[in-house]
């Protein structure tokens, strides 16, 4: 059975916020979720990094560790690991099979989203993890994937301005809608939020008695090394460790993991130095500031696909010193276009518009269109009816450093055309 196949037709109930159709779907298949010891990261940035640390540095403290994360960049295989492992399509398909078996013939279909998530908590419960990462896919308190009465932590990373169509449109809105994963005296970790943000966090956690931790970022030592200052009673103030992820945030996202590890270790798993050194230096969080080979030509990835993200693009982008920018950008009809390209955009840059793969993109000649308004000294602005010819161009007789960007779906099928499965 394909996996398209089963997921495919189910896009088209489009984003359905509400518990009442997983709720029944996760009784009707006996509730595995209740059977896992689960961390649940919520955030506009930097969730999925955080992820990806703790489950690298769990498996390499000795358990066994589920992730579910969301979107998947190749394959859906991807959203379900256990130690770093991706489920296989197989595996996979039998789940989905009977997650589907089990939706009541009278109740709502469940959307996309839920069928997947509920086939993540089935694999976790068969399999017995000792503990699961699980990500949020879009807000908080009405995902699919809060229906955890009592997790180990919950941790949210920032907010900005994102998915307001579905979340609200004030960043107090958002903020109050992540805030939902918040469970009664269920410890909180919490990035640096806007002033606003993070009062609605604070008293969301406040009114349901839950001790909140705040850690500051950790200090670069050296090229590809952090120092974290712990927060609790750890054997010593300072953890050294290796930083393999590119860009100043994962000093934010790092420590954010570190300090939800701290917690874990406070409530009695064991997770000595060793695991964390080791876990830090092998995570993988592949399409985030990513350097890789295009033929011959060394090219940047990153999926910045809101305002914040590229923010954080563009401070990594000039930290390198380039003497100009060639940005390849092709981006989603429902996305920030203007200030993705305020953030992104500089005199004398060059930008190269692609439309998004099958899906819904935004129309490159409206970028273009937009992106002389906002930058009129660039370089040059082209559109290009896909990856391949506008990065062609992109390396032909430049030195200037080029980087892809503006969507994880673009970045995925550039990904899956470079490594077909």
């Amino acid at each position: 059975m394909n996996i398209d196949s089963v997921l495919q037709p189910l896009q088209h109930f489009g984003v359905n916020l509400g518990l009442s159709r997983i709720v029944k779907l996760l009784a009707n298949l006996g509730n595995p979720h209740e059977r896992i010891s689960v961390i649940h990261v919520a955030g506009t940035n930097g969730k999925g990094s955080v992820c990806a640390y703790l489950s690298s540095v769990l498996t390499a403290a000795g358990y066994r560790t589920g992730r579910y994360i969301s979107p998947h960049l190749i394959d859906w295989t991807e959203r379900i690991c256990i130690n770093e492992q991706a489920i296989s399509a197989e595996e996979l398909s039998q789940l989905l099979q009977k997650v589907q078996a089990a939706v009541s013939g009278d109740d709502e279909y469940p959307t996309q989203f839920e069928i997947i998530t509920a086939a993540a908590w089935l694999y976790f419960a068969q399999q017995q993890v000792d503990i699961a990462v699980i990500e949020v896919g879009l807000g908080g308190r009405l995902d699919a994937t809060n229906v955890c009465s009592e997790p180990l932590v919950t941790v949210i990373t920032s907010i900005s301005r994102e998915h307001w169509q579905q979340l609200g449109p004030t960043v107090a809105d958002i903020a109050r809608e992540k805030a939902g994963i918040i469970k009664p005296g269920c410890p909180l970790v919490m990035g640096s939020l806007p002033a606003d943000a993070e009062k609605v966090v604070r008293s969301r956690a406040e009114e349901l008695k839950c001790p909140i931790f705040t850690p500051q970022a950790a200090q670069q030592i050296s090229p590809g090394w952090a120092e974290y200052q712990t927060l609790l009673q750890y054997p010593q103030n300072f953890i050294q460790y290796p930083l393999p992820l590119q860009g100043q945030i994962q000093l934010t996202n790092s420590a954010l993991a570190l300090a939800t590890l701290e917690i874990l270790q406070q409530q009695g798993w064991q997770i000595l130095e060793s695991a964390i050194i080791n876990g830090m230096a092998n995570t993988k969080w592949p399409g985030r500031m990513q350097w890789l080979t295009w033929k011959n030509h060394k090219l940047l990835i990153d999926g910045a696909h809101n305002p914040a993200a590229a923010q954080v693009l563009r401070n990594y982008v000039d930290s390198l010193n380039p003497q100009n920018v060639t940005w390849v950008i092709g981006m989603l009809s429902t996305k920030d276009h203007t200030e993705i390209f305020q953030a992104l955009l500089q005199t004398n840059d060059k930008l190269y518009l692609v439309p998004v793969p099958d899906n819904n993109s935004a129309n490159p000649q409206e970028l273009a269109n937009l992106a002389n308004n906002i930058c009129p000294k660039l370089n040059l602005c082209q559109t290009y009816p896909d990856v391949s010819s506008s990065l062609a161009s992109a390396f032909t007789n430049t030195n200037n450093l080029v980087v892809l960007c503006g969507s994880l779906y673009l970045i995925g099928h550039f990904l899956g055309k470079l490594n077909p499965s």
